[in-house]
């Protein structure tokens, strides 16, 4: 028998054959639900819908063996609410931001307060869908090549947009951090720009929950000593607080 949950999970996918994405909030209000009921039945059982960057799309996943940051966008979510909103405090008017790929990102992008200014640049579909939603944030995507499995773009040829510009801060999200690897993501196309970031920014700031701590994937961005901060939901393990102290990179995380 057919639950409610998979009704309303059907209903999305019929709606998604007459648009390419609906927003969490038309979503809502077309099911007659609230947008956490909806976050939970994507999150509950696998379907052909998604939810990438507050819009319900098609799930482009086509392997269950690899990263698709549509599966890791229900994971976690309570501790990247949490390290979202203190990370979106360090954003100060006029500034110019990288906003890195993954699922973490529209959190921290959904807690800046809508009357900040500033200058937003990404690589990612999910991270421009949330910042194209800040009424006094200019968006600049950083195009190339489109990859379905982590929804990010890659410069074609040697140059790109951010060769040009000179951001105050670059916020770097991570898969993995660990005493002996230092910090590592899923897939290796991520790491040019990354790297270029890191390379560009004046303040590199790594956000990361607590589950990343201690693990270890197979792109490396490098070692700790690459960020001046590392942002997360709580403290880390004495091991690895020991290490960020020592390639002085400040830990931030909420406190009650």
């Amino acid at each position: 028998m057919e639950t409610r949950s998979s009704e309303r999970v059907k209903k999305l996918a019929h709606a998604l054959k007459r648009t390419d994405k609906i927003h969490l909030k038309e979503a809502a209000a077309l099911l007659g639900v609230s947008e956490m009921t909806i976050r939970r039945d994507l999150g509950e059982q696998p379907s052909s819908v998604a939810l990438l960057g507050g819009y319900i799309v098609n799930d482009p996943k086509s392997s269950q063996r690899h990263y698709f940051v549509t599966d890791q966008q229900t994971h976690n979510v309570e501790k990247k609410r949490l390290l979202g909103q203190l990370a979106a405090t360090l954003i100060q008017p006029g500034d110019t931001v990288f906003f890195d790929c993954g699922t973490t990102m529209p959190w921290i992008i959904d807690a800046i307060d809508n009357e900040l200014e500033f200058i937003a640049i990404c690589c990612a579909v999910n991270t421009f869908l949330a910042l194209k939603e800040k009424p006094r944030c200019k968006v600049i995507l950083n195009g190339g090549e489109f990859h379905a499995d982590n929804a990010i773009f890659t410069p074609l040829g040697q140059g790109s947009v951010i060769d040009n510009l000179c951001p105050e801060k670059a916020f770097i999200s991570a898969a993995g951090i660990d005493t002996e690897q230092g910090v590592t993501c899923f897939n290796l196309n991520e790491l040019p720009m990354k790297h270029q970031a890191l390379q560009r920014a004046s303040q590199k700031i790594l956000v990361a929950d607590s589950s990343k701590f201690g693990k270890v994937l197979p792109a490396r961005i490098g070692d700790l000593a690459l960020f001046d901060m590392l942002i997360s939901d709580a403290a880390a393990p004495e091991a690895l607080a020991s290490q960020l102290a020592q390639a002085d990179v400040a830990l931030r995380y909420p406190t009650l």
